[in-house]
């Protein structure tokens, strides 16, 4: 399908633009594109977990069957209940959104519903994916995110000066 699982890092900060448009940050963009064959294809979902969303690129995908098979060995091992085919219809779920050249990609309404967003994303790196944050959200994460919460509120106030001397 896509190569080896890609790993990201870093951050980036993009206020909503013309045409309901984010922006996907330059350092996660060119990973993206290479775990995506390179296509310029963004696969978003929510997180299972945190109010957020997450990105990621196709190479994610062959990660997904030993991921099922782990969760369910490790359900089994603590005696719970686990259904393969409903967490496979969770992972493979995911929204593909196509980017262009400078990053500009559409985030669809249900997306941004469910992570509450408004008029900027924070994007966070997370190993084999990166998390979708909408900077309010974040700011309302326990003590666990107080590095990405400085992050993002510097990058909130790096794009307040760009947009006071536009």
């Amino acid at each position: 399908m896509a190569g080896a699982p890609s790993n990201y890092w870093g951050q980036g900060f993009s206020p909503r633009g013309e045409k309901n448009r984010f922006v996907l940050p330059a350092d996660f963009r060119a990973t993206v594109k290479d775990a995506s064959q390179g296509q310029r294809l963004l696969c978003l979902d929510r997180h299972h977990k945190f109010p957020c969303l997450t990105g990621f690129g196709l190479s994610r995908v062959e990660t997904f069957p030993a991921r099922i098979a782990r969760e369910e060995e490790m359900a089994f091992k603590r005696g719970e209940d686990f259904d393969p085919d409903t967490r496979a219809a969770q992972l493979y779920g995911f929204l593909r959104a196509s980017f262009d050249e400078s990053g500009r990609f559409i985030l669809p309404d249900h997306l941004a519903e469910q992570a509450r967003v408004s008029d900027a994303l924070y994007f966070h790196g997370g190993g084999e994916f990166f998390t979708i944050w909408s900077p309010e959200v974040l700011f309302e994460m326990d003590s666990g995110w107080d590095s990405a919460k400085a992050t993002c509120r510097a990058l909130l106030a790096e794009a307040a000066q760009k947009g006071k001397r536009k």
